[in-house]
């Protein structure tokens, strides 16, 4: 008998969504479908291909309120929030498909006496895409619409918790007319899958989750020559100057440490903040995190959801009491918020301060609603805190000085640098991280270099 695969909704503990697992022979005969479809989507034209995938962004618009009602009641994030997520996916989908030519042109090169040469970039056959929970829309299309743009075959592997997430996709290319096998989702266990990744039937990997799966996947995938993405893990640090713009840095660094309920992989996690402004800037981030309302996230009214699990729950709640164990205190009293209770899912915010390195806190990913915050008295000391981490997705600093901004930079060790801004993918930027963030890159031009080959033309015009 096949495994039952279950989400099980943070907000009422209920099973939301179930479906019956494939055996793992099926999951064999979804590659195979894949490539047999793989052959004749490449030769559809571009302009065909990415008018199809611009319907199917137009079937995620018009469904955009039931979609982000399914998010909430599935991963936790307030309704109020989700529409977001298919607003960014839009955005980011209509820049892929609008890039797509430029990214995917043959390059010409000179005759070389009688030799007509051309490079040219096609697809690398069918890409398997493992998507995560906690922006389930979002972190799937980074990947798939510019691998369906590039002529490959796409097979989505969605987190259990997110299930109909996956089965929207599905809807949404059927609905654009999309030929039968080139999008598939695969319904397998995370046994099963890496087994499957293992046989090496993909031709290409894209992988979102955390380090230790990412390792797993990674060690399942070095049989074969099949490449593979990975963006895992995060700890993103803020650095607020002397001279930044204290109201405005607080306001936009606690949305980017509490938002989606601190579950990103690109959230703010430990803010370091120049002692000239430090104690201004701890007031009113603990002032604006007092207004957050934690509670049913079906509720209109409600800014703050549970995180995905108890058990996720339970991982922050231990990094706080480690922390305040320590020397850490908390400057949010849980009573504030009712809502959060012991054995739930929902958990209060929290701001701590007085908090070292030492602290499991201020190096262990949270993924979730808590933030410590250190004074700083220098540029240096700023640098050397935010680089002493085993992640390296995304920095930001805020200033008013952009050349000091810079050249803090180019120290870093990290795969974006803002300032005066968090938590953003700009499409046309490369997303990608280094250390145990991962290796790859989506999003941008570049993004089409890891998903399609490179093959050469040398043809002689005259042969005698």
């Amino acid at each position: 008998m096949n495994a039952i695969i279950q989400c099980v909704s943070p907000v009422d503990g209920s099973v939301h969504v179930e479906r019956t697992a494939m055996s793992l022979e099926q999951g064999r005969e979804s590659f195979a479908r894949a490539k047999a479809a793989q052959a004749g989507w490449e030769t559809i034209p571009l302009a065909e291909r990415t008018a199809m995938l611009g319907r199917a962004v137009d079937y995620f618009v018009a469904h955009q309120d039931a979609i982000a009602l399914e998010i909430s009641w599935q991963m936790g994030r307030p309704v109020s929030q989700a529409v977001g997520e298919i607003r960014g996916l839009e955005e980011r989908a209509r820049y892929m498909l609008g890039i797509a030519r430029q990214a995917l042109a043959q390059d010409e090169l000179p005759l070389n006496g009688l030799a007509l040469r051309t490079i040219r970039r096609e697809a690398l056959g069918t890409v398997l895409v493992i998507a995560p929970w906690n922006f389930p829309l979002l972190t799937a299309t980074n990947a798939i619409f510019p691998a369906l743009a590039a002529g490959n075959a796409v097979i989505l592997k969605h987190s259990a918790q997110t299930l109909l997430c996956g089965e929207r996709f599905a809807a949404a290319f059927a609905a654009a007319g999309m030929p039968e096998g080139v999008f598939q989702l695969l319904m397998t266990t995370n046994g099963d899958t890496t087994r499957l990744i293992g046989e090496a039937h993909h031709d290409h990997a894209v992988f979102t989750g955390s380090v230790e799966v990412g390792r797993d996947l990674q060690k399942a995938n070095a049989g074969s020559f099949s490449g593979i993405d990975l963006e895992l893990g995060g700890k993103d640090p803020a650095y607020v100057r002397a001279d930044a713009n204290v109201a405005f840095a607080a306001e936009q660094i606690v949305d980017g440490a509490f938002f989606n309920s601190g579950q990103s992989c690109c959230g703010i996690e430990r803010v370091y903040v120049h002692k000239a402004v430090y104690e201004d800037f701890v007031a009113k981030v603990v002032a604006i995190v007092r207004a957050y309302r934690l509670g049913n996230p079906t509720d209109s009214s409600v800014t703050l959801g549970p995180v995905v699990s108890t058990k996720a729950a339970d991982f922050v709640r231990g990094q706080i009491a480690d922390a305040v164990a320590q020397g850490a205190r908390a400057l949010i009293a849980p009573a504030d918020f009712p809502e959060s209770k012991e054995g739930t899912p929902y958990l209060a915010p929290q701001v701590l301060v007085d908090v070292t390195h030492g602290m499991r806190v201020m190096t262990e990913e949270s993924f979730g609603p808590v933030v410590g915050i250190m004074a700083v008295d220098s540029d240096d000391a700023a640098v050397r805190l935010m680089n002493d981490s085993r992640y390296g997705l995304t920095i930001s600093i805020w200033t008013r000085d952009l050349v000091a901004a810079e050249a803090i930079s180019r120290r870093m060790e990290t795969g974006t640098c803002f300032a005066n801004r968090c938590g953003y993918l700009d499409p046309g930027l490369a997303w990608t991280g280094v250390k145990d963030t991962g290796r790859g890159c989506s999003l941008s031009t570049h993004a089409y270099a890891h998903l399609t080959r490179l093959k050469s033309y040398h043809f002689r015009t005259q042969p005698e």
